[in-house]
Parts: structure tokens; sequence; C-alpha cells
């Protein structure tokens, strides 16, 4: 019997998916409705605090005060700057302060990271220990050094004298006289402020450079052991090309904070003595807040702006080639032979070290020899190893190198956490002990006065103004982050890639750009001397952060759990809401630790802003703690503490989290 069949219907091909959208979808994207409900917050808040204040800021510097009127000169401002003695000194100061702290930063920390990577045991306490120093707030740290390096107070000096260190010093010329006058000698003045830039920079060297290492792949190492291959081999032809991109990256972030830094300086000298220290930031400072002459003052910071621009052009281009294994590489390979590769870091270093012979006299060759000193240290252990295991006799070499290691390690950990016990011992000394220097390192006997005496005054109303500002900024700037990096990294709409690079740029725009214009918008919506204005001001600098940093968090969730969720008929939001948050606590948790503490931190614009003492926030109200000369060593060690025991405890508490969402984000970023 035979069966007819219906015949079946030819299969049709799907619809495409471009075919069930609008035309507006089409031409704007298929999320942009959504898209422009999650970016929005983020971009009015960029608009209105980065971008329109920059763009005033140009108009600003095309005018001139005349009393109380306000008149149009054109490029007179900039004209100006020509022949203004104190802009080339502070452009100078800027390039010579940044020079040496980018040298020994790289060159230390990557002495501490290698030291680190080879460590079995206690990597982990000892990179937070050495976190530490980078953690807590700016202000501490210039309080802190500002008293360790004082002439009569400090201890620099009579641990230096009784050590022979200091006469030794003097004997060689690297100090004119001693006991030295770190912060008041012209000479010294500049030196000093760059150590304690070193000091607070290293941590944010190690680490990076410690992660560089461990993507370094092992079997390179193996492969060239059995090769043959010496230690000192084995650093040159494969640690340092595989550390290349992250240093580069590192470098260019650093270089571009050191080269518009305004508080530490500030801190320790003010600028002085006479303007041997005055950064061009200061010089705007001075001119735009001080005199009065904002259209002046914004002229100093944009004539500045190519130069920012310059670093920041070759840190986008450097961070979106990372993204793409091998395109560095490539690229290079294209426009530069491999002879030429190899020249060019001797051409860039000796051009660098003839500017700074020709800025620096005074200090090119004292720089020279501290760095040859550590430099030649740390190549002789290694040709010592190297000789050993050449010989095979490999106990030798891990005895050279364990006691070598152990000794840097020792002297780093000395260098990092000397400042922090000197301030935690102050703080529980008496008034007489501290103007009598008697027992120096060690509180006798050990007493609470200065904390009774500290909160007599108005660092308890400081601490509520702090705490209400940081969290305030970091709910604006974590909430307006969560939306717009999820957008960016799930929505398809026009100009997410372009977002994304703005976003990158005002994340590395410095606050000298930004200080003058928010002023002047401040003022203008009536908000300067209120907790307000800082509340607007601090998410500038978080929020671009914030935004990088979770888009790259939400691509290394899967998207598959969000298509699930879609299909079982949840909304976009809903599945944002239920799926993605839950999974991102970490990278939130990363972000709202970093914002939190940037704002706690915070010091320019407060100072700037806040004139009023009931509204100061902790930094600004511990540096107006200090009348002229007469600086109270035991409140500020006091302040000090208190200031830093909260960021100390987050960071603590939140290291797991922190780790975890930095790799997620900054990596995937």
């Amino acid at each position: 019997m035979t069966v007819l069949r219906p015949r079946e219907a030819p299969a049709r091909p799907a619809p495409r998916a471009s075919s069930s959208l609008t035309r507006t979808q089409r031409v704007l994207g298929r999320d942009w409705r959504l898209a422009a409900v999650f970016i929005g917050p983020t971009l009015v808040l960029v608009a209105g605090l980065i971008l329109v204040p920059i763009i005033g800021s140009i108009f600003t510097s095309a005018t001139e005060r005349h009393g109380a009127e306000t008149v149009f000169v054109g490029l007179d401002n900039y004209t100006a700057l020509v022949d203004d003695a104190m802009f080339h000194k502070g452009v100078l100061n800027s390039f010579v302060f940044t020079a040496y702290a980018e040298i020994f930063k790289v060159t230390f920390g990557l002495i501490a990271a290698l030291i680190l990577h080879h460590m079995r045991r206690g990597r982990a306490f000892i990179a937070g220990v050495i976190l530490l120093p980078w953690v807590i707030p700016t202000v501490v740290t210039g309080f802190t050094w500002r008293s360790l390096l004082d002439p009569i107070f400090g201890s620099v000096n009579v641990l230096l004298t009784e050590s022979g260190i200091g006469p030794g010093l003097a004997a060689i010329g690297l100090v004119d006289k001693w006991p030295a006058e770190w912060l008041s000698d012209p000479a010294l003045a500049m030196p000093a402020v760059i150590l304690v830039n070193v000091w607070k920079g290293i941590p944010f060297f190690t680490v990076t450079f410690l992660a560089g290492l461990k993507a370094i792949d092992s079997n390179l190492h193996e492969a060239a052991m059995v090769d043959g291959a010496s230690p000192w081999q084995r650093f040159v032809h494969i640690t340092l090309p595989g550390l290349r991109p992250v240093m580069i990256v590192t470098v260019l972030l650093s270089s571009i904070w050191t080269f518009n830094n305004f508080d530490l300086i500030w801190l320790l000298t003010q600028g002085g003595p006479g303007d041997a220290t005055a950064p061009y930031v200061m010089v705007a400072y001075s001119k735009a807040i001080q005199q009065l002459q904002l259209g002046a003052g914004a002229a100093v910071t944009l004539v500045m702006l190519p130069v920012i621009a310059i670093l920041v052009v070759i840190l986008v281009r450097m961070m979106r080639r990372s993204d793409q294994p091998g395109a560095a590489d490539l690229g290079r390979g294209r426009s530069l032979t491999p002879g030429q590769r190899r020249a060019l870091p001797w051409v860039i270093v000796v051009g660098a070290v003839l500017m700074l012979t020709w800025a620096s006299p005074h200090i090119v060759w004292k720089a020279a020899v501290v760095l040859g000193v550590f430099v030649v240290l740390a190549a002789a252990v290694g040709r010592v190893v190297s000789a050993f295991a050449a010989r095979g006799n490999r106990l030798a070499a891990r005895l050279v190198t364990g006691t070598g290691s152990g000794i840097a390690l020792v002297g780093l950990l000395g260098f990092v956490l000397a400042p922090l016990y000197w301030m935690t011992v102050t703080a529980f000394k008496s008034d007489d002990q501290i103007v009598a220097r008697t027992d120096d390192l060690w509180p006798t006997p050990w007493t609470t006065e200065q904390f009774t005496n500290l909160f007599t005054g108005a660092f308890g109303t400081w601490y509520v103004n702090t705490i209400l500002v940081s969290v305030a900024s970091t709910v604006i700037a974590l909430v307006c982050a969560a939306l717009a990096g999820y957008a960016l990294a799930r929505l398809k709409f026009r100009g997410s890639e372009s977002f994304t690079v703005t976003i990158l740029l005002t994340y590395v725009m410095p606050g000298a750009l930004l200080f003058i214009p928010l002023y002047q918008l401040m003022s203008g919506i009536g908000l300067n001397d209120s907790l307000w204005s800082l509340v607007l001001a601090y998410p500038t600098f978080t929020l671009p952060f914030a935004t990088w940093l979770l888009v790259g968090y939400f691509k290394s969730i899967p998207a598959d759990l969000e298509e699930a969720a879609l299909v079982d008929g949840c909304t976009r939001f809903g599945a944002f809401r239920r799926i993605v948050l839950p999974l991102a606590k970490p990278g939130l948790l990363a972000v709202a630790l970093f914002t939190l503490t940037n704002a706690w931190n915070e010091f320019l614009f407060a100072f700037v802003f806040i004139t009023k003492n009931e509204n100061k926030t902790l930094p600004v109200g511990m540096q107006s703690m200090i009348f002229n000369d007469v600086v109270p060593q035991g409140q500020l060690a006091a302040a000090s503490l208190l200031v830093s025991i909260p960021v100390v405890l987050m960071y603590g508490f939140g290291q797991r989290f922190l780790t975890e969402g930095l790799t997620a984000g900054a990596v995937k970023g």
C-alpha cells in the first residue's frame, strides 16, 4: 500500500535582523532609546562639568579683569606669557619634577616588583604593606614628610647625623652643608619634593609591574634557561620586552598626574623657597585665585594643553593597541626597522639626559650618583648570581639571590614604613616631648592629649563634612557609571565607540585644567563655599574612571545569561538589575572603593572652592591648622592617623574585591 505524504513546503530563510528595525534604529542603532536613558546622566555630568567648562575656559582666557569689569583682550594673556619669568620657571619646575620622579619610580618600582615576583611566601602581605603610601591621603603624606624633614624637630637629620651618613653626603657634595635644610634650601627643596613624590608613587609602579610580570609566559624563561641564558640575559631579552606595554602605559599615566601635581608641592613648600618648587599649576592658581585674574590663570593652564594632549593621545593609542594582541608590534614593525627599534630607547634616554642637564645642572649629577649606586648594586648581585650559575653552583647562586633580595626588601620596607611609624608615634607624644626632642622614636610616656586637643576645635566638623561629600559623590558616580558602563558594554547604538574614547580622555584630563572654569561655574550658580560644590565637582575625576572600569567588567560577564533572561520575558533593564548587577559586585565594590578614597583625599577643588571654616573638608582643614611658621606637629600627626585609618581599613577589607574588579575591568577595558 502506497502512502501519499504531502510535499513539504521549502524552508524560507530567516528574516534578517535589520528587517525588523525601524529606519531610526538603522541610523542610530538598535538600542538607541535605551542607551539614551542609560548614558544620559553621565553625558550630562561629563558635558556640564568637564567639556563645557573647558570650552568656557578658552573664552575666559581671552578676558582680563579691570576693577569690577571684565574686558575682552584677545590673545594678550597668551602673549604676556612669552616674557613671564614666573610662568617660565613654573613650566621648568614641572618638567624637572616629573622627569626625575618618573625615572626613580620606574627604577625602584621595577626592583620592588622583581623582588615580590620571586617571593614564594608572604607576597600578598608585603604587597599590601608597600601599597600603604599610595593609599593614605596626600595631605597625610605632606604633613608627615614635612615633619620628618624639619631641620629642628624632624628625625631625618638626627638619624643621618648619628649614622654618619649626613656628614658623608656633605663631604661628597650631595648636600651643600650639614645639617641640611631640606625644604628651605633652594638647592635641596626640589630634590626633597621629588623624594616624597617617589615615596608615594613607588607602590603604583610596583603593583602594575607585578601584574605585568605575572602575565609573562613562564615557558619563555624556562626555554631560555635550557638554552643557557644567564639571569641578566633573560631580564633584558624576555622580562623587559614583556613589560614594555605595561611600562609605557604606567609611565604615561603617572607623568600626566605628576606634571599636573599641586597638592603635594603646596603642602610641602607652597612653591618655595621663592619659586624653587612652584609648578605651572601653582602659577595658574596664583594668577586666577590669589590675584583674581581668571583670564591669565586660564591661559597658563590652556597653553600647556598641547603637552598634555600629546601624552593623552599616546596613552589612548597604547591602551587601544593593548586590547589587540600583536597590534602594537605590527604597528611598530611597519614604521621602524629592527635597528631603529633598538636605537630608539637610547635616543630617548640621551635626549632626556641632555634636557635635564640643561634644565637642572645642580640636580642631574646628584641624581645620577644616587641612581647609579642602586643600579650598580643590583647589577653586581646579578653578575655574581650568573657566575655561580655558570659554574653549576646553584646553592651559592640561590644564597646570593636570597641575601641580596632580603637586604633590598628590608631597605624598601624601611623606606616605606619609616614615615608612617614616625606619624604614629608622634601622635602619641606630648607637646613637651616633641619640643624637647627626647626619645624621638618612642613616646615617653604614651599620651592621648593630641587627640583630645584636636577635637576641641573644628576637626569633628571637618570629618563629618568629608564623610558627607565623599559618600554623596561616590553614590552619584557609582549610579551613573553603572548605567553608562552597561550601555557601552552591551547596547548597540551609534557613537558608542566615540563616547568610550571621550570617557577615557576625560579620565586622564588633569584637575589643573578644570579648577578655574569650575570655580567660575560654582560662583555663577551661587554654590561657592558650599559642600554641594564639592559633591558636583568630584565626579569630574571619579566618574570617567568608574565608567571606564565598569565597561571592561561588564564585558567580562557572559552575555548568554542576559539573553536567556530576555527570552524568558525579562526586559533589558530587568536583566541589568537582576542578572548583571549581582554578578558585577566585585567591580562595583572596586569602583566604590576608588571613588570614595579619591573623594576622601581630594585637596585642590576643596582648597579653591571652600573658605568658610565650618565647610572645610579634612585635607583643607588640616592645612589651615598651620599658622605662618607655627606647626602643631602633635595634632597634625593625630589628625593624619585618624584620616588614614578609614582608608587603610577600606583597602584592607576590600582588597580581594579590588583585585578581582581591577583584573576583570582594567584588562578588558
